[in-house]
């Protein structure tokens, strides 16, 4: 009888997992499953806390789900990839293994590792899968057969070529007659630092999370255009850690957004949520066709010389919400206390850093991946790179947001700052977006600095350096 091994990764799901469904297709056959951590990996690659605690709490929930199925899942610890290599080899050959199942990742170690694990089973069967996306790398390119590098196009190019093929969710496999699990499953623990997360908003057990994508695209899928930028609201479907890891697929979000929203697909209710599923989309194929994306290199090339300020106190001050700027300060008061933070937040504190404190975004983009517990190469760097003008599509270096305006336009009344920066919550309604000027005119003495820096003027001498930058 043939072994089949399915290497888990980034996808730590039953339902429409192509590798897991690929290996059990064969009735005859023994299943085994495999999930390696690499602590020195994830230390190199900043992987947040709050993300490796989600990735254990996912781990024990697929042991429970595969012992249910007839399906070991066996645990395996090495130093990072290389050690990884080494590890798949010799399970293949414990076990006997014929063929071996797995879900692409498009990262460059990611993509160097598994080309030499092929290298290493000569004489096993690998077979890979795109799972992480609803059409594969390759599938939507321009008539010259590039990767588009603007958006829109990739978008309407991508929506043509799902018309003409809509891809299917494959079923949870059925349980393995010939399977065979100890009934006593032994806990699974990361050797990586964790850090709590709220699982009522970041479901880890798989059912929890199909049940709040389902909730989502009943009720808030079709406002989202609507409430998706107000982040004192639950406007956002907060499903973007169970993408990361895998818990959900693409897939499925798209095919339970068009059984309750139909309309999504030609720009009717729902599109605008679409549009999220079909940016990440985007910005994983770029990376494909861009591997220098994954080795902290912008897309246009003379944004690298842009001469930064990388001022270490600013950083600090940033990285800790004590900037002066209260919607910033809200924000990633926000992350650090959540490992989450909205996505329009996402926006105004990646541009304060780079456009307000000329500093480099890739400091930002690496704080962030050590914060998010829905950290994602792909997404974390596309967006790094829309709000600094380095990326693909990205905003022009002259789109500079201004953070009071932005704070008055999304949080009006200040009810998102008031919650996450309690000693401005005596400031009244709309003073509290320039609490010093209040606190001047009132002759009171606020618990809060002052801003760390003017943004008419930091304005000018970012456009002056990104200026300096393109002429040379």
């Amino acid at each position: 009888m043939s072994t089949h091994l399915v290497w888990f990764r980034r996808d730590l799901r039953l339902h429409d997992n192509l590798a897991l469904a690929a290996a059990c297709r064969h009735r005859a056959a023994h299943v085994v499953a495999l999930f390696i951590s690499t602590p020195e990996q994830w230390k190199n690659h900043v992987m947040s806390p709050r993300q490796a605690a989600f990735i254990q709490a996912q781990l024990n929930a697929l042991q429970q789900a595969l012992a249910e199925k007839g399906i070991p899942l066996l645990f395996e610890e090495v130093d990072d990839f290389a050690g990884s290599i080494e590890t798949v080899k010799a399970v293949c050959e414990q076990h006997d293994v014929s063929h071996l199942f797995y879900n692409y990742q498009y990262e460059v170690n990611e993509r160097e590792r598994d080309a030499a694990v092929e290298k290493a089973l000569p004489h096993v069967v690998c077979e890979g899968f795109d799972d992480s996306v609803i059409l594969p790398p390759g599938a939507v390119t321009t008539g010259n057969h590039e990767m588009y590098k603007v958006f829109t196009p990739f978008k309407n190019a991508w929506l043509k070529r799902l018309k003409e093929g809509m891809p299917e969710c494959v079923s949870a496999p059925a349980r393995r007659e010939n399977g065979s699990v100890s009934s006593a499953l032994v806990p699974i623990n990361l050797h990586y630092p964790q850090q709590e997360f709220d699982p009522a908003l970041f479901p880890a057990e798989e059912k929890a999370a199909i049940a709040r994508l389902r909730q989502f695209c009943q009720q808030g899928a079709g406002e989202y255009d609507e409430c998706r930028d107000f982040p004192a609201i639950e406007g956002t479907s907060r499903l973007s850690a169970s993408l990361a890891t895998g818990g959900l697929s693409p897939r499925q979000c798209l095919h339970r957004l068009l059984a309750e929203q139909p309309q999504a697909l030609d720009g009717g209710a729902g599109s605008v949520w679409l549009n999220e599923l079909i940016w990440r989309e985007f910005y994983r194929h770029l990376m494909t066709y861009h591997p220098n994306l994954c080795k902290h290199r912008p897309f246009i090339l003379w944004t690298d010389r842009v001469r930064w300020r990388d001022r270490a106190e600013d950083l600090q001050a940033w990285q800790e919400g004590r900037t002066g700027y209260p919607i910033v300060d809200a924000a990633m008061r926000q992350l650090n206390a959540t490992g989450w933070m909205h996505n329009r937040l996402r926006m105004i504190a990646a541009s304060f850093l780079v456009k307000d404190l000329l500093i480099d975004c890739r400091k930002g983009e690496r704080y962030f991946m050590s914060q998010l517990i829905d950290g994602d190469l792909a997404a974390n760097n596309g967006g790094w790179q829309w709000a600094a003008s380095t990326g693909t599509d990205a905003a022009p270096y002259f789109r500079i947001f201004n953070p009071t305006t932005q704070g008055e336009k999304f949080d009006r009344e200040g009810e998102f700052i008031r919650r996450w920066i309690p000693e401005l919550s005596h400031v009244p309604g709309k003073a509290i977006h320039e609490p010093w000027k209040w606190a001047m005119k009132e002759s009171i003495t606020l618990d809060y600095p002052q801003p760390i820096v003017d943004h008419k003027l930091a304005r000018q001498q970012t456009l002056a350096a990104y200026e300096a930058a393109r002429k040379n």
